[in-house]
């Protein structure tokens, strides 16, 4: 395992090198992310349709797919289920590596590309981590609405929806432009994508299961805190 981990940092030296001479970020980057998060704030002008689409996801949620989450949790052992989302994520790893690239981070790029192939390789498809375990090489998730935040797209408006949950004007561009790079995209027939996506958020659901009931309790309006914590973390996320 050594060897693939060695040729992979050997690769991100170089890559490393020839952007060395990139300018260098603000030195009040780091302050501004920060002022800009904590004021983080979304218009939402169809507030109506949202809050209706969130009562629907919170009926979804507690009536079917928080119940189907605790009989799979109870048939799959939390390893099998931690395996499966690695390999879910393994898989993702295109969408990824191509943000990173997009948004001039090509030493992260070249980081996802390395796990991509250890992990496929030596971790099995995705069922382990050697990239992190051995290879200390930590992932860098971003999508393609962080890449259009990061070229100074803002959020737009606010939206929820059915089944998919909160959402902005620039992410969903976004999720439709990261359905290209996601390669279960691709699998045939038809309906294997949605049989893949469903097996996926239940396995999600599964591991989380209390989160989203520990929000609804500590919150005032959950509809509000969801939203604001939504557009908190995404602000946080496009400026990271």
């Amino acid at each position: 395992m050594k060897s693939p981990c060695l040729a992979i940092m050997l690769l991100l030296v170089m890559a490393h090198l020839a952007f060395a001479a990139a300018p260098p970020a603000d030195e009040g980057d780091d302050a501004d992310a920060d002022e800009y998060v904590h004021s983080a704030s979304i218009a939402d002008p169809i507030e109506p349709w949202n809050r209706a689409m969130f009562q629907f996801n919170d009926k979804l949620y507690f009536w079917a797919l928080k119940p189907v989450a605790q009989g799979y949790a109870f048939v799959v052992p939390e390893p099998g289920r931690v395996a499966v989302h690695n390999i879910y994520d393994n898989v993702r790893a295109p969408i990824r590596i191509v943000n990173n690239f997009l948004q001039l981070k090509f030493k992260q790029s070249g980081i996802e590309l390395g796990r991509f192939l250890i992990n496929t390789t030596a971790g099995v498809i995705g069922i382990w981590d050697p990239a992190k375990d051995f290879c200390k090489l930590t992932p860098y998730p971003e999508d393609l609405g962080q890449t259009f935040g990061r070229y100074g797209i803002g959020n737009g408006f606010y939206i929820v929806w059915p089944f998919l949950g909160p959402s902005s004007l620039r992410d969903t561009f976004g999720m439709g432009g990261d359905l290209f790079l996601n390669p279960v995209n691709y699998l045939h027939p038809d309906y294997v994508p949605y049989a893949i996506e469903a097996h996926s958020t239940i396995n999600s659901v599964s591991l989380h299961i209390g989160d989203y009931e520990a929000l609804k309790q500590a919150a005032l309006d959950p509809y509000l805190s969801l939203r604001d914590a939504y557009a908190q973390n995404r602000n946080k996320e496009v400026n990271e």
